[in-house]
């Protein structure tokens, strides 16, 4: 019984966590959600579950085996919108779906961009999870004109683990990873652009350069950088990453703040860095 009791109240947290992120500002236009493997679709019950609180407002989702992406569009857009796809982060353990996830969507909405949140194969499955961001991308593309997207302009945003994910998919689109399965994945999956947040495991520790699982190359996307000097065990990757772009003719815009920590998302904070959407915007 009380393990039915805590099922039933972590479930009642995650409707009330969603409700109260989206009574907070803009109004989230209908959202819809598409499974990324068809093959999933029905052979697979979702696993997915919350964590339990540690008190800080941030819910934490887990055990995601049967990834998917909800789109939210902005409503009432004469012509196609730009898209961005939303990563959360969560160390490749959870996603952080409303600090990092669906509060950045209603924000990006507020700006008149289509927001898609992907739940990515989560926990500890990294290729999983680039897999499914490429197919994200893929999928995103293939629905542009039912979902009024313009596909030349569909970019991508990561948050820390995210952040990572993001990067991998602006360095690494032209490596098949997986078999056609259909239509959509005859479409690109190369970002038009990128938003990295406080993005992690971009540096080799023993080596103290770019990871190697990061190729710099002439086709990466034009980038938005944002970190912290007090991030102390991840701002190195991303001043690895942005000199690697600007050496090679790489278009990046990098803001590096003196304070801030580390898993802010978009929420409002004391430090400066909590301006960051308004940088982002103009950017």
């Amino acid at each position: 019984m009380k393990m039915i009791s805590a099922i039933k109240f972590f479930h009642i947290l995650i409707i009330v966590t969603i409700f109260l992120s989206c009574e907070k500002s803009a109004v989230i236009n209908e959202a819809v959600t598409l499974r990324l493997w068809p093959m999933l679709e029905d052979s697979m019950t979702s696993t997915e579950k919350p964590l339990p609180s540690r008190g800080d407002g941030v819910l934490r989702i887990t055990d995601i085996s049967n990834p998917s992406v909800t789109v939210y569009p902005v409503g009432e857009a004469e012509n196609p919108t730009p898209a961005v796809l939303i990563f959360p982060g969560g160390a490749y353990a959870y996603i952080a779906i409303n600090k990092e996830g669906i509060d950045v969507a209603k924000w990006f909405n507020s700006i008149g961009v289509t927001a898609v949140l992907v739940k990515y194969t989560v926990p500890d499955n990294k290729e999983a999870a680039f897999k499914d961001g490429q197919r994200a991308l893929r999928l995103v593309r293939h629905y542009a004109k039912e979902w009024n997207i313009d596909p030349q302009r569909v970019g991508v945003i990561g948050f820390s683990a995210g952040g990572h994910l993001a990067a991998r998919l602006s360095t690494d689109f032209e490596r098949e990873l997986y078999t056609k399965i259909d239509s959509a994945d005859t479409e690109s999956c190369r970002p038009d652009f990128s938003i990295l947040m406080y993005p992690a495991y971009l540096e080799n520790k023993e080596t103290h350069s770019l990871a190697d699982q990061i190729k710099i190359s002439a086709e990466i996307p034009p980038t938005f950088i944002v970190q912290t000097k007090d991030d102390s065990s991840l701002v190195g990757g991303a001043i690895l990453y942005d000199q690697a772009l600007k050496d090679a003719g790489i278009s990046s815009v990098f803001h590096l703040f003196p304070e801030g920590g580390h898993g802010y998302g978009i929420w409002p904070s004391e430090y400066e860095v909590s301006n960051w959407p308004e940088l982002c915007e103009k950017w």
